[in-house]
């Protein structure tokens, strides 16, 4: 008898020892991208627990894979699990926990990883994936797969989990698929030919196979590599490659396309997939070098007669032609001014207005004008008489004013037509109050008229708004997104079309993928994130930050820092001595300021003493 229960110990033992989960050899990969380490743990240890309030929100599935690997020369099939982690708890997110259990045996295998993740996206500007790949499991069972962030919270839990049915047939059948031998790539290519700077353009794109994860892609012409490109698959079924040659690279019209997939059995010795590709129907290149040669003489002949006619004249000043030419990247010939009007709808929103103004003054060397920039000058002159004499030297010049549309805007707006008062926050603690209803009231009538109607442009960042906090009358103009558009509205201010007829001006450094590479571009970058992701994590917070007339009060109050401030200073008033445009003490009371002028120079100098008591605007 004792025999037989040592016999079935053993038979159990081994049993589960067969069972076991394992991972095939090099696949626990601990390189992807935000992942700091990984390794394999036992399922019964214990975590670190914080409040519910501090622990991340659960994950997010993305895809999994049961599929067939070579181990030994062995198949063995295989589970790939990916998931992602949400965008409203990324912040507190420090690792993730996977468990798969063998709902058989009740046999299971925990992986723990650890990040290192501080944006909100990836650097391809995407949601942050994650994966647990080359799980060896057994056909014909049912696994258990869960996953959950750390730290976990004391209470409740954010755990998601499923079910994966691993099919019992198929792994002898699958040695064909593992060599790649049954691969069709289904091959495809766009052909592009740049006259102008005699460039050809060719991208192949193929379908990936199930268990190749990495390719080399070649284009060889005479027997010659012309180009070669290594490529990954990265969870992606259809692969782009592209390619540009100099035409004078190609010596005939044929092109042989080579994709070498690399698959675990057969490794670097895989079948090659092969095919000819003809360029010349898109550009016959003889004609053209012989067309370019003839036209490169004639031009060559007569540049040769001009200079020799005017060494035989007497000195005159002439233009050259190069002076006229249109360079391949527009250069800014002239420093423009703009006049920034917003709202102040949330401390974040703020700080976005400020990082655009300091892209726009050290990157596009463009004079801004804003109320936070130019508070001494708005304190003496008042809110009305700052934003109107700002509005005639604009219409005087070829300068712009920018309107930023946020939710703030559009209220402020509807306020404006009839709907409730609109208190802000940020308003309230500010010093000189709301200046957007103003320059509404002031600078609308003047936009839809039509002489002015060019000094006038309408913006919105998408990311934090939408094109529905435009008020109704901007929907006559064109509405630019930020820092999508930014091009676009950036050639607008300096009145120059971005598109002309047989060119496309550009401006290095300003395009959507290209505005973060500075650092005043980075900190505007980072300070739309910050703000994309507390409006995620408060969905209410435009509601969280109108005020009631009593809380209105309080805010206020504790705005005025100073209750009576005496100040001597002396300001330029920018005008002409006796004109219309200078400040008189009646200007001033509307801010605050009781100004007693001391002495007016003909500089139009003003010496000042002025006492602040701040107005409940």
């Amino acid at each position: 008898m004792n025999h037989v229960f040592f016999f079935l110990c053993c038979v159990t033992a081994g049993l589960a020892d067969w069972s076991s989960l394992r991972t095939l050899d090099k696949r626990l990969d601990c390189r992807q991208p935000g992942l700091k380490k990984c390794e394999i743990e036992n399922c019964s240890e214990s975590h670190m627990m914080v409040p519910r309030k501090e622990a991340p929100t659960g994950p997010d599935w993305d895809s999994d894979h049961v599929g067939i690997w070579m181990d030994d020369d062995e198949p063995h099939s295989v589970v790939n699990v990916t998931w992602k982690p949400l965008l409203n708890g990324i912040r507190k997110l420090r690792g993730s926990v996977i468990r798969i259990q063998d709902d058989t045996t009740n046999q299971s295998m925990c992986v723990q990883y650890s990040f290192g993740i501080y944006k909100v996206f990836n650097p391809r500007e995407e949601r942050w994936i994650f994966s647990l790949d080359g799980v060896v499991v057994e056909p014909g069972r049912t696994y258990t797969v869960s996953v959950f962030n750390l730290p976990e919270p004391e209470i409740g839990d954010y755990r998601i989990e499923k079910q994966i049915a691993i099919p019992g047939e198929g792994i002898k059948s699958a040695f064909m698929i593992i060599s790649g031998s049954l691969w069709d790539p289904h091959m495809s290519s766009n052909l592009s030919v740049d006259r102008e700077h005699k460039k050809l353009s060719l991208v192949l794109g193929f379908e990936a196979a199930q268990y190749s994860e990495m390719y080399k892609v070649s284009v060889i012409q005479s027997h010659s590599l012309l180009r070669s490109e290594n490529i990954s698959k990265e969870n992606r079924t259809y692969l782009n490659v592209p390619f540009e040659f100099d035409l004078w690279e190609l010596s005939q019209c044929d092109m042989l396309i080579t994709i070498h997939p690399f698959f675990i059995r057969c490794k670097n010795d895989c079948l090659i997939w092969e095919n000819t590709l003809n360029y010349c129907q898109y550009y016959p290149p003889r004609t053209l070098f012989i067309k370019t040669a003839v036209g490169l003489f004639v031009i060559g002949v007569f540049l040769a007669f001009l200079v020799w006619s005017a060494s035989h004249e007497e000195p005159v000043i002439i233009s050259s032609c190069a002076d006229e030419e249109q360079p391949e990247r527009f250069k800014v010939q002239e420093r423009k001014r703009v006049l920034i009007i917003y709202s102040l709808d949330h401390p974040l929103y703020k700080n976005i207005v400020l990082k655009l103004c300091a892209f726009l003054v050290t990157k596009c060397g463009t004079e801004v004008v804003l109320d936070l920039l130019d508070s001494t000058r708005l304190g003496v002159m008042g809110r009305i008489q700052w934003l109107d004499w700002h509005r005639r030297e604009i219409e005087r010049s070829s300068d712009k004013i920018l309107f930023l549309c946020s939710k703030g805007v559009q209220a402020k707006w509807r306020a404006m037509c009839g709907d409730r008062q609109v208190f802000l926050r940020e308003d309230a603690r500010s010093l000189v109050g709301d200046m957007l209803s103003p320059a509404l009231s002031l600078m609308v009538p003047h936009f839809i008229r039509s002489a002015s109607f060019e000094k006038y442009i309408v913006a919105y960042f998408d990311d934090v708004c939408s094109e529905e906090d435009v008020p109704s009358p901007f929907h006559i103009t064109v509405r630019y997104k930020l820092m999508k558009q930014f091009e676009e509205l950036f050639f607008r201010i300096l009145d120059t079309e971005k598109h002309k007829p047989g060119s496309v001006n550009h401006i290095e450094g300003l395009s959507e993928g290209e505005y973060h590479h500075c650092p005043s571009g980075r900190d505007l970058q980072d300070a739309i994130e910050a703000f994309q992701v507390y409006q995620l994590e408060h969905p209410q917070w435009f509601e969280e930050e109108l005020l009631e007339s009593s809380e209105l009060e309080v805010e206020e109050s504790s705005a005025q820092i100073c209750q009576e401030a005496k100040i001597t200073t002396t300001f330029n008033t920018g005008c002409e001595p006796g004109s219309a445009g200078c400040i008189s003490p009646v200007e001033t009371q509307e801010s605050g300021f009781t100004i007693n002028v001391l002495n007016l120079s003909e500089e139009c100098h003003m010496h000042i003493t002025a006492e602040y008591k701040p107005l409940l605007i």
